[in-house]
């Protein structure tokens, strides 16, 4: 099977399991879609949105957060990963926003990257999901499946490279989809340390299926 016919294949699969498909943060706004993707950062979003509520009763806006101190936006998110880079993130990313951007998520790339707290990754979902943009924000599940599933190569072996080659063998209407179909794969079927490949339906077209099936079920020949 060529690359070609396996995108072909993987997006035809997608496209019929999951036609519809959205992040699993729960957000209402720009700001704090911004907001709970830089907290997401390393921990799961099932955390974060026991953590959102509220953070965005007391600071709904980038207003009310630019006028709040780090440790008062500590104590409610306290119980995610890194809090106190998190916490100096967001008060200098909504300081920012209101004195560049009056307070709203900007939709360029550059001025989302110059934004405390803001890499790549967390500037192309907000690209997606927020503007509707054709970038694909790749996360360890990205990653790790678009690896297993054969989309991308070995040497393509740093987040960006691997963006760059979805983005060229995707079709520009998928991509804002295919960034949660490969994320969600990842999260509930091919999982990091056993991937679930007897559940896949994906299996007669991931090269790395034979070799799970075969080993003792530790996903270590990933």
């Amino acid at each position: 099977m060529t690359r070609k016919e396996r995108y072909e294949s993987i997006i035809r699969y997608f496209r019929k399991e999951m036609p519809e498909v959205q992040t699993e943060l729960e957000f209402g706004s720009v700001f704090q879609l911004l907001v709970a993707v830089i907290l997401s950062a390393q921990c799961t979003d099932k955390r974060i949105n026991q953590v959102t509520p509220e953070l965005f009763r007391h600071y709904p806006d980038a207003h009310s957060m630019a006028k709040a101190e780090v440790e008062d936006v500590l104590e409610y998110v306290k119980s995610v990963s890194y809090p106190n880079s998190k916490a100096e993130h967001l008060v200098a990313m909504a300081r920012m926003l209101v004195e560049k951007h009056q307070g709203e998520v900007p939709a360029d790339m550059n001025q989302l990257l110059d934004l405390p707290g803001v890499g790549r990754k967390t500037a192309n979902v907000i690209q997606s999901v927020a503007f509707g943009k054709s970038t694909m924000a790749v996360d360890t599940h990205v990653f790790r499946v678009s690896h297993r599933l054969g989309l991308v190569g070995k040497k393509d072996d740093t987040p960006y490279k691997v963006e760059q080659v979805l983005t060229k063998n995707i079709p520009a209407e998928d991509i804002p989809r295919a960034h949660h179909w490969l994320l969600l794969h990842g999260r509930y079927v091919c999982t990091s340390r056993k991937p679930h490949c007897e559940k896949c339906g994906l299996v007669s077209v991931c090269p790395s299926a034979s070799l799970s099936l075969s080993s003792d079920g530790n996903g270590s020949q990933h």
